[in-house]
């Protein structure tokens, strides 16, 4: 894929050594993640939405219900802030004022486009799933036609945006590192815990071996 040309809009302009355009890393932020944030404006008024998406090659995309406002204004073509972001660690320094965080995000620029037709809905949907959890969509009882006509999917092309990372340690100054106060980084990892099954779980089914590693999703077994 082509890598992001800076805008106005996307141009990192504090600290920009921490900026990256290139489509790999952007990629990579994003197919580490769930949660997205939509941002967006209905008559004036700025409004933010975390909504869950999937990556497919050069577009994101998200769904939810066809009566959705968020839904039914965005596939008009209005401007779209899309974001993704993932705590990496809490990192102490001798000063206040050197205090950080190590992260990795990404925020795209565009306008979403509507996926038309049961067919091309229940197949985007039916990636989302398989994205999370492989083979699950096969084994699960099939989508009813109103259940797909009930939900909207919206496409957007990763073509103007950036990427943000920060790793490492303390940034401190040099005359502050004789300073006697623990200085370093406490990691931050999103876990996944032991599943846990539904009271009303018919017969004695275990559960499937694909939720033993999700760690293409950034999540890591406990």
């Amino acid at each position: 894929m082509t890598d992001l040309t800076p805008t106005v809009r996307s141009r990192i302009k504090r600290l920009r050594e921490r900026g990256a355009y290139d489509f790999d890393t952007i990629a990579s932020i994003l197919d580490a993640g769930l949660l997205c944030h939509v941002g967006y404006i209905i008559d004036g008024h700025p409004y933010v939405t975390p909504t869950a998406y999937w990556r497919e090659s050069g577009r994101v995309y998200w769904h939810g219900s066809s009566a959705s406002r968020m839904l039914r204004t965005l596939e008009k073509g209005v401007d779209v802030c899309f974001t993704v972001s993932h705590l990496d660690g809490l990192v102490l320094a001798r000063s206040g004022f050197n205090h950080s965080i190590n992260y990795r995000s990404v925020m795209l620029f565009g306008r979403a486009h509507k996926i038309e037709g049961d067919g091309a809905k229940a197949q985007a949907l039916e990636k989302f799933l398989e994205r999370m959890f492989p083979t699950r969509w096969q084994q699960l009882r099939p989508a009813t036609t109103q259940e797909i006509k009930a939900t909207t999917v919206l496409g957007m092309a990763i073509e103007e945006g950036s990427a943000k990372v920060r790793t490492g340690w303390p940034h401190d100054d040099e005359d502050d590192h004789s300073w006697p106060v623990w200085a370093g980084v406490v990691p931050v990892h999103t876990v996944m815990q032991s599943p846990l099954p539904d009271e009303r779980l018919a017969g004695a089914i275990g559960p499937p071996a694909y939720l033993a590693d999700l760690s293409h999703l950034g999540l890591k077994a406990k």
